[in-house]
């Protein structure tokens, strides 16, 4: 997965698998998306056939408006998914394996995903099933970590998904099949407790893969960090995070990559 370059792809494997196991946490937790963000996402669609790429439990799905088909790869999301939008169109199935025909989608959206996904063996399949004059749009929730006690919060966890340390997906740049991304950005600031806080970072794939000991005592050194702080110690807070947005069109059939 060369969205993670220098990381060990067994590694990165067992990150991505994690999340199934914790699936009614991540849909508790983990952050939604500005409605804004989402309209800028599709806004250059030439149709109403949206598919959600990598759909998790459908944190993105039941934003998106038109005729929406969810696909994620990992039973234990999928199941969760389905049990809280029980009238979506849920497909099991993966970006290098879409379950659709081609140029059957209008727009391919992808929230928290695309890093995941195999970039060589994705790209041609998100061509394939996209209409020339599509959208391919990539959306992410970022701990804003220019704020001093949210950056040394991460470094503690280890989490790397950061505003400031921002990795390239390489699809979104590759040209054969997309012209350049355009990139926009979007407030998204999440009402925290202590409390919830570290139930939220409970869901990160790098914490969910650690020895049941080595998490406690992270946790454990999170939550005396968060005690002891100012902007955190004295009940709700607020987490600012950003969405980030990274949006390519489809080229036409045969044409050139743009400049």
């Amino acid at each position: 997965m060369s969205a993670f370059p220098g990381d060990d792809p067994e590694y990165v494997s067992r990150r991505a698998a994690a999340f199934g196991a914790e699936a009614a946490a991540y849909a508790d937790q983990r952050p939604g998306y500005p409605q804004e963000a989402v309209t800028w996402a599709l806004a250059e669609a030439p149709g109403r056939r949206v598919l959600d790429l990598g759909a998790g439990t459908g944190k993105l799905t039941g934003l998106l408006p038109g005729e929406v088909v969810a696909v994620e790869p990992d039973p234990g999301m999928l199941a969760e998914l389905r049990r809280l939008l029980p009238g979506a169109r849920a497909l099991a199935g993966s970006a290098e394996a879409i379950p659709l025909p081609g140029g059957s989608v209008d727009a391919i959206v992808a929230g928290q995903a695309m890093h995941w996904f195999d970039q060589d063996a994705s790209l041609p399949e998100l061509a394939r099933v996209l209409v020339p004059g599509g959208t391919l749009a990539g959306l992410w929730n970022l701990d804003d970590d220019r704020v001093d006690w949210l950056r040394e919060l991460k470094e503690m966890t280890g989490n790397t998904a950061s505003y400031l340390n921002d990795r390239p997906v390489p699809m979104l740049t590759d040209g054969r099949y997309f012209t350049q991304p355009v990139r926009a950005e979007f407030a998204n600031p999440q009402p925290r407790t202590i409390d919830s806080m570290l139930a939220t970072i409970q869901t990160h794939s790098q914490i969910l893969v650690l020895p049941e000991d080595e998490r406690s005592e992270l946790m454990t050194k999170a939550r005396a960090f968060l005690e002891s702080t100012p902007e955190t110690r004295n009940g709700a807070f607020l987490r600012p995070m950003i969405t980030v947005g990274l949006r390519v069109t489809r080229l036409p059939d045969g044409e050139a990559p743009r400049p």
